[in-house]
């Protein structure tokens, strides 16, 4: 009866300010303003008086779910992303930012007042029930509390509650890398109650799956792009007992620039860089060695540099078979001069005793050396020094003197007793691999890539 005295009171007086305003200014008279005061005062103590009663504890009890030994009750959920990342290949994990959305029905908090919603202060959360919502897959998940907490809570007329949260969620994402950095991922959320099986609460998509999860405007990922995702149903065995899960799927593929830029164009740059041994003359035995030890260090030092970020899996990425490639090239640049170097000992004086020097050579020598005595004598111990694929000279000569030398006796035959040698010749082994490495590398490198490129890497979601 009182209800229906304030209803009729407040309607009188809403009418009486209405009419005021039109007929006579557009200004409330002051009798309206305190009468609209007055029952704005009466109604804020109605609300609160009525919250009072409703949560007595002598007749609601927090400990107990709404319709307790009844059907269950069933969580309305939806989600807000407003983030995602970053994602560490190594920890196997990956954070998100949430607004997280639940609604239920708890019948004993229904108020039958006329305001539509009660907005209330996020302390009254402590006496009342709600669900205990856990992310199966989470670790080390947060609610923000700057500069408040951030999360509230609703009362409907009818019981209906609605609870909104801010959540970071670190989960749990069992990751496949064997086509890493050319793949792509498929990480869970899963959602369910920590303690209460289906038979007491169950977890349904308030707005279907399909329209459930929805994707903020301004969300960008740094490593990833989110190609799709779908949100879905289940029922999931825990110790023994069936719980309701709500799960849902992201679907990324990774962002292959980085790695194009330090690593693939670094390990090819190193391998090319590798076959300009193929044109240093085969004399020059400490310049091709120290290019190839070179290359080899740095390649050693980029294969490990890039295995930091990974976690310790048992089989092999695809970049490691791409710096593995590259290793190989690298290293059989050294091998092969190995190998050419072994044929040159075996066709200059190294293995052979060197001729002596009879003294009747130096009486038949020229007139004109013997006017010049250490012009000659140099000269014959140049071509001695030739025969060892070494050049000695004084050590009071310039470094152009020696620059000088070096040209004047280059490519010309040095004749020993029987048999001709040639300085600074070109081993045919060098001619064939000028050819034979880069085009085995690119046929390799365009196999590669097109079997990485083209493979299939979802799995059906």
């Amino acid at each position: 009866m009182n209800l229906i005295m304030f209803v009729v009171s407040f309607v009188k007086v809403s009418l009486e300010c209405r009419q005021a305003q039109q007929f006579l200014s557009r200004e409330l008279p002051e009798r309206c303003r305190d009468t609209l005061h007055h029952i704005k005062h009466v109604s804020a103590a109605n609300i609160t008086s009525t919250l009072d009663i409703v949560l007595n504890p002598r007749k609601y009890d927090r400990r107990l779910r709404p319709g307790f030994k009844e059907e269950p009750v069933v969580i309305y959920t939806d989600i807000l992303l407003r983030s995602m990342g970053p994602i560490s290949e190594k920890d196997m994990v990956y954070s998100i930012e949430i607004y997280f959305r639940q609604r239920w029905m708890d019948a004993r908090l229904a108020t039958n007042m006329s305001i539509e919603n009660i907005s209330l202060n996020i302390k009254v959360l402590d006496k009342l029930w709600h669900p205990d919502t856990v992310f199966y897959n989470g670790r080390q998940s947060y609610l923000h509390f700057v500069p408040t907490p951030n999360r509230f809570i609703r009362i409907s007329p009818n019981g209906s509650m609605y609870l909104s949260q801010r959540l970071t969620v670190r989960a749990v994402c069992q990751m496949e890398l064997q086509n890493y950095p050319l793949d792509s991922q498929i990480c869970d959320l899963k959602i369910g109650s920590f303690a209460y099986t289906t038979e007491e609460v169950v977890y349904v998509w308030r707005y279907g799956p399909l329209n459930s999860v929805q994707l903020s405007n301004d969300m960008a990922m740094s490593q990833f792009d989110l190609i799709n995702y779908s949100a879905t149903y289940s029922n999931v065995s825990r110790k023994g007992a069936i719980h309701s899960c709500l799960t849902v799927r992201f679907g990324l593929r990774r962002h292959t620039g980085y790695f194009l830029l330090h690593v693939v164009t670094p390990c090819s740059l190193l391998v090319v860089l590798s076959w300009v041994s193929f044109w240093i003359n085969r004399e020059a035995t400490a310049d091709r060695i120290a290019l190839g030890t070179t290359t080899v260090l740095t390649m050693t030092f980029l294969a490990l540099d890039t295995r930091d970020e990974l976690p310790r899996v048992s089989y092999a990425t695809a970049l490691d078979l791409y710096v593995s490639m590259c290793f190989i090239f690298v290293l059989s640049t050294l091998v092969q001069f190995a190998i050419v170097h072994l044929f040159t000992k075996r066709g200059h004086s190294d293995t052979h005793p060197h001729p002596k020097i009879d003294s009747s050579d130096e009486e038949n020598a020229p007139t004109h050396r013997k006017l010049q005595p250490r012009t000659t004598k140099r000269i014959a111990c140049t071509e001695q020094n030739i025969q060892k694929n070494r050049v000695f000279v004084s050590r009071v000569e310039s470094q152009m003197k020696v620059w000088f030398s070096s040209l004047k006796f280059k490519g010309h035959s040095v004749r020993g007793k029987g048999r001709d040698i040639q300085a600074n010749s070109v081993s045919q082994i060098d001619k064939v691999c000028r050819f034979v490495f880069p085009v085995t590398f690119v046929i390799l490198n365009i196999a590669y890539w097109s079997f990485y490129l083209t493979r299939n890497e979802f799995k059906s979601m």
